[in-house]
């Protein structure tokens, strides 16, 4: 029996928006980039709608489907939808995560609350 969904061996294995935004609107850490799974997240914002979102990420597979589907379920919303991206948004997105990888989708929705955070911080007085 396979331990991970179909979904979640796409992700991993064709990841998408996977890169860097140059002067990116927002950018969002999670994870620890000292010993282990790590995501950085970069997002470009037009008319308060995510317009993209790209990533780097450093590890596990379920780690990476989880950053490569938050991208999916981000772009073209906005960015009041965005922010409210939930763990549990993205194990129903891959359908379903084992037990002792549900963690992973912490790293994506992290990731993409603490861009949308940096974006709004920056532009608070706007």
């Amino acid at each position: 029996m396979n331990e991970y969904s179909d979904k979640v061996y796409e992700h991993f294995k064709k990841p998408r928006n996977a890169g860097t935004i140059e002067e990116a609107d927002g950018i969002g850490e999670a994870g620890d980039s000292n010993c282990g799974d790590f995501l950085r997240v970069y997002i470009k914002i037009d008319s308060d709608n995510i317009a993209d979102v790209k990533y780097l990420i450093h590890g596990c597979p379920a780690s990476i489907a989880c950053a490569s589907v938050m991208t999916e379920l981000a772009i073209g919303q906005n960015i009041e939808d965005a922010v409210m991206i939930s763990d549990e948004d993205i194990i129903n997105a891959l359908d379903g995560l084992p037990d002792h990888k549900q963690h992973c989708s912490n790293l994506g929705a992290t990731g993409l609350k603490n861009a949308i955070m940096n974006y709004w911080d920056k532009n608070k007085n706007l």
